[in-house]
């Protein structure tokens, strides 16, 4: 069997600013060929370690790798075969998005032209507009069309689908399941559980910093926990319950029950429990 380098191996990775915080003694592997979600809420470190890995900000303390190449002594090569979106998409607002994406790939001096014309007809992009004169949406459009044409080995993704419509996120989310087909792996920040869910087959989940599980997708979403409505004399109650059942109707005993509803509970309400262990 093929022995091949993780897409992404990070070793007690910690990045801090002064006196506020950053990421600390952060450890993660992202398997190639893997769909990884980096899940975590605003400010709780994902794009401080995605721009450590990438060599755009500099790191104290710890390694990592992306294909097996040092992120410190290699960024150049790494950089060949990786597609990075940032959270926020910048570009020069004088110039064509058709000039962007071609610059793009003048940049890497490799001919896009075919894939290009591929996604930007796939996610609707009016190639003759100005960025000045675009959307939020229609700017991340081209970021991810800059960052998909030259086909690399790896994506690196920040909080991608902020301020697409849900037919562009629903696209997006295609084309990265075509590319992982091809062979192509996946690294997702995101802070919306159901992308992660839903398209992610692994997980992290990052909070102040500080790592706080990996596991399966399917893993970190099982639970025993319950929603529970109840209307009990003449109160109405919501929660999320994860005791023994019959524990909890033992303790109806001698109330006045008029109505009661059992659901498996929502997504955030599955996750939230991490981040509380997380505080303690």
């Amino acid at each position: 069997m093929e022995n091949r380098e993780p897409a992404i191996e990070i070793e007690n990775l910690t990045k801090k600013y002064g006196k506020h915080r950053g990421v600390i003694n952060l450890s993660l592997k992202v398997e190639q060929g893997d769909i990884f979600g980096f899940l975590g809420p605003n400010g709780a470190g994902k794009s401080t370690t995605i721009r450590s890995l990438l060599g755009l900000i500099a790191f104290q303390e710890g390694r990592a790798s992306i294909l097996g190449m040092d992120v410190k002594s290699r960024q150049k090569d790494i950089l060949k075969q990786v597609g990075y979106m940032p959270s926020e998409a910048i570009f020069y607002p004088s110039m064509k998005a058709g000039d962007i994406i071609r610059f793009a790939a003048d940049m890497r001096r490799l001919d896009c032209k075919k894939e290009a014309s591929m996604l930007c007809e796939r996610l609707g992009v009016d190639l003759h507009k100005r960025i000045d004169e675009l959307s939020l949406g229609n700017r991340k459009k081209i970021s991810i069309v800059c960052a998909m044409q030259h086909k690399p080995k790896l994506f690196i993704f920040d909080e991608p689908t902020s301020g697409l419509d849900p037919l562009m996120q629903a696209e997006f989310f295609k084309l990265i399941l075509e590319y992982n087909k091809q062979g192509a792996a996946c690294f997702l920040s995101s802070h919306v559980l159901s992308e992660i869910k839903t398209y992610c087959r692994h997980a992290a989940i990052i909070r102040e910093g500080q790592l706080i599980c990996t596991d399966t997708v399917e893993n970190l979403t099982k639970t025993n926990a319950k929603r529970i409505h109840i209307i009990k004399d003449g109160k109405e109650e919501n929660f999320v319950y994860k005791g023994d059942l019959d524990k909890l109707f033992a303790g109806f005993s001698g109330h006045h029950i008029e109505d009661i509803t059992i659901e498996e509970p929502q997504l955030d309400e599955i996750f939230m429990h991490y981040y509380e262990e997380g505080q303690k």
